[in-house]
């Protein structure tokens, strides 16, 4: 818990961050998981049409709004720290059908009724995968899918660990300053067998590479099932 706890230091710092800042986010024309305007967007999560979804790590809130505003779809979106989930506030008051929830996703999992569809974009890499997925795989209904996009190679071209154990990351602040986080780097051969030992079976991992040459940043996108 140690590195989850200076994550959530560095989250909020991040938030105030911004708060401070006023930074002006556009609201969403298509749904990412990695780099803007390429790559699948929110028809890998199927019809969502009255479905109920869970945002982990929702931040802004700007990808489950537009998931109700765009695809039906009832979501519950959670972030466990204050200055993003007062960000997220501040800019959805009240939409229906959306949901911010101030919460650690392991704990509301383990209260919560189960999900449809749980999604992560980016979020996920910031939990220790062996207290995130069993409350994931609990959380979701029989048959309900689980997708989320977690880093494989950063900037400096440092690909990912066959080992279950969070890195130090920098976290890139608007001003150029950067904010020190750890997250859970892992192969996929890792963790796809990380998913299997919890009742998670992957259909399909996308590659999702930065769109310049110059960039070395490359992340995937695992489609996992309960």
């Amino acid at each position: 818990m140690i590195a989850e706890s200076s994550n959530a230091t560095a989250w909020e710092a991040y938030g105030r961050h911004h708060v401070h800042r006023r930074t002006a986010l556009a609201e969403l024309d298509r749904f990412d998981w990695g780099w803007w305007g390429t790559g699948p967007g929110a028809e890998v999560l199927g019809d969502l049409t009255g479905k109920r979804v869970l945002d982990l790590g929702c931040g802004t809130g700007r990808h489950a709004a537009h998931l109700v505003r765009e695809h039906g779809a009832v979501v519950d979106a959670i972030d466990s720290s204050p200055s993003q989930h007062a960000r997220a506030r501040s800019r959805y008051p009240g939409l229906a059908g959306l949901r911010l929830v101030l919460a650690d996703a392991v704990d509301h999992l383990a209260h919560a009724e189960p999900y449809d569809v749980i999604y992560s974009v980016h979020g996920l890499t910031y939990l220790d995968p062996h207290r995130a997925l069993p409350a994931l795989a609990d959380g979701l209904k029989p048959g309900g899918l689980l997708c989320f996009t977690t880093l494989h190679t950063n900037s400096a071209g440092h690909g990912p660990s066959t080992t279950v154990a969070p890195r130090p990351e920098a976290l890139p602040l608007a001003g150029g300053r950067t904010q020190t986080v750890q997250m859970w780097v892992l192969t996929t051969q890792l963790w796809e067998s990380l998913l299997n030992d919890h009742g998670l079976l992957v259909e399909r991992v996308d590659t999702l590479d930065a769109p310049s040459d110059d960039n070395a940043v490359s992340y995937r996108l695992f489609h996992a099932r309960r």
